[in-house]
């Protein structure tokens, strides 16, 4: 729900108004229904709106509370709002709206930092003190509401894009070695801080920053769930299940909180289709569901439309049905590209994209299956873990696309770190404490590292675009949390998602459910040939790709020959990924 952007200043000089007009500007696709500028003192917030909760100008923002002396910039939604209200209420509040964002601004003026821990939903907030010029800057559990962050001696900018910094000037744009590497190995998933660009940060998910008058910072980290088993969970299998869709259904209703209708992104996989279900078991009639299928390639087939047509006609929603030509999708790449905070290379990008277009002329919010996989472990690199005795080793075989050593044959030395960052970070996180065996670790990395800057970034990215609001009831924090706790074993059966597929069998028919796992497939891009082909290698030999020099021209030349032949462990292209990387700077002039 909308963007923001805004200056901070710390040499007391007034915020650029020409810097903050460019950023709004970037950002306007988010928040097509409104905007908004308040400047006081060092601090400058703007916002682009999204109307979805309290559609009056009463909660229009940046929102301002003057007898508090607070002003905010909000992205996102806070699903419990009316319950935290009439607390505060009880408190001696007095509200001038009826939606979330002066709920914020009443929590924090009443409980400080710690009021995110009375947050469910995604966000991402910046609060501004009046009196004190101390600023505030939060971010959701899972990082599903974006903020990126560049900082000079002086002054801290702010947006819920990054190429919204760029627009905005005074921006190194560098490339930064390390996560240039994260994302050659790291399936394209860059860490926070990090982004592609030395001069733009990213907010970490699970976090809550003071920065003071003086410019000075400190982080808390408010959330991390323990994986490991607790004693009081020591349940059966058909207890794991009951409570999993007990929290699943409490999870999808609190995603219906809305002043608009919202509807649902259906794939036609378990994960979307139980949400489907969820919804009708509540009540929900007529409700709008959206598929998208692409031309075959290779004899791979497009599109799942046979599993969503039989979830839509169970249900009787009121379903949309969109094919997508390979001329569309070429026509769609450099919008696509233009759409992406950071470089993504998985192929649904662009189906999300295209999906997105088709359900903003219909609908401003939709529920989504994101982070199931996560969570309950449906990938197939999760069993092969389960008896690791080297997790780090035998989780980089099975995720990374090439190895440091098989890096250094493909870019040129002077972008060669000359330690294995990815790795370390990996590392780092598998073997931190709090996860009771190898695949709690990797799940506990997937969905606090790899969902965030993957799946997460992509989704929010890709409907924003449009003015689409996107709620992910899989990554609903407590349903996370209780998650966590289930056995692995629990998670693994059935080639993966078992307890959670026990629970579908509750609601949905069994046929979505026994059938060979989907995923969101562009068959052309995935075997880079025809016009596809030419996009890439035009972008890599241009006299920018080679004024950057980052790839060996005898790898190129490799994969200009045969594309097909150079796919990586989670079966995507190498071209692909190179060429995509090349395509996005120069999408956005770096």
């Amino acid at each position: 729900m909308c963007g923001i952007c805004g200056e901070i200043r710390f040499d007391g000089a007034q915020p650029s108004a020409v810097a903050i007009s460019k950023m709004m500007d970037a950002i306007a696709p988010r928040g097509p229904d409104g905007s908004g500028l308040v400047m006081h003192n060092n601090a400058a917030l703007a916002h682009r709106r999204l109307s979805i909760i309290d559609l009056s100008q009463k909660a229009r923002q940046p929102m301002v509370d003057g007898e508090l002396g607070l002003t905010i910039a909000f992205n996102g939604c806070i699903y419990n709002y009316p319950e935290l209200r009439a607390e505060l209420e009880g408190k001696g509040y007095k509200f001038f709206s009826t939606g979330d964002t002066e709920v914020i601004l009443k929590a924090y003026h009443a409980w400080g930092i710690d009021c995110v821990k009375r947050f469910l939903g995604m966000f991402a907030f910046v609060i501004h003190e009046r009196d004190s010029g101390r600023v505030v800057v939060a971010r959701d559990r899972f990082g599903i509401k974006p903020l990126y962050i560049a900082e000079t001696p002086n002054a801290l900018r702010f947006a819920s894009s990054l190429p919204a910094l760029l627009k905005g000037g005074d921006i190194d744009k560098s490339i930064d070695r390390i996560a240039l590497h994260h994302y050659l190995s790291f399936h394209a998933v860059v860490p926070p801080p990090r982004t592609i660009i030395n001069g733009v940060k990213k907010m970490p998910p699970a976090t809550i920053r003071v920065i003071e008058a003086n410019g000075t910072q400190k982080d808390t980290v408010y959330w991390r769930p323990p994986y490991e088993r607790d004693p009081d969970y020591s349940l059966s299998s058909d207890e794991w299940r009951d409570r999993v869709l007990d929290a699943l259904r409490v999870a999808v209703k609190r995603r219906m909180v809305a002043d608009v209708p919202v509807g649902v992104l259906l794939s036609g996989g378990v994960d979307s289709s139980v949400i489907v279900g969820l919804l009708a078991e509540q009540g929900q009639h007529g409700l709008m569901t959206f598929s998208v299928g692409f031309e075959e390639a290779n004899g791979e087939k497009g599109d799942e439309f046979v599993y969503s047509d039989l979830i839509a006609k169970h249900f009787d929603t009121r379903h949309h049905k969109i094919f997508v030509p390979s001329s569309e999708l070429m026509d769609a790449l450099p919008g696509t590209f233009a759409a992406m905070s950071e470089p993504m290379v998985s192929y649904d990008n662009v189906g999300f994209y295209l999906l997105s277009k088709e359900v903003s002329k219909h609908i401003k919010v939709v529920q989504s299956g994101q982070g199931a996989d996560e969570v309950f472990g449906g990938y197939h690199w999760y069993p092969p873990l389960a008896n690791s005795n080297d997790v780090v080793s035998d989780y980089a075989k099975v995720f990374f696309d090439r190895s440091h050593a098989k890096m250094a044959e493909h870019i040129n030395p002077q972008w060669m770190p000359d330690h294995d960052p990815s790795l370390d970070l990996v590392s780092r996180h598998l073997r931190m404490a709090n996860a009771d065996t190898p695949v709690d670790a990797a799940l506990r990395l997937d969905s606090e590292v790899m969902l965030v800057d993957d799946p997460v970034k992509r989704v929010d990215n890709m409907t924003m675009a449009w003015g689409l609001e996107a709620r992910v009831p899989f990554l609903d924090h407590e349903l996370v949390e209780l998650a966590a706790k289930i056995p692995p074993e629990e998670k693994l059966k059935q080639n993966g998602k078992g307890v959670l597929k026990e629970a579908a069998r509750k609601v949905i028919p069994h046929e979505v459910i026994d059938r060979k796992k989907g995923y969101f497939p562009v068959p052309q891009l995935k075997y880079v040939d025809g016009p596809y082909l030419d996009l890439v290698r035009d972008a890599l030999t241009s006299q920018a790709a080679k004024d950057r020099g980052i790839f060996r021209d005898d790898y190129l030349q490799r994969l200009f020959a045969n594309p097909s032949d150079h796919i990586t462990p989670l079966q995507g292209s190498e071209l692909w990924q190179v060429g995509l990387l090349e395509l996005w700077l120069q999408t956005h002039e770096v």
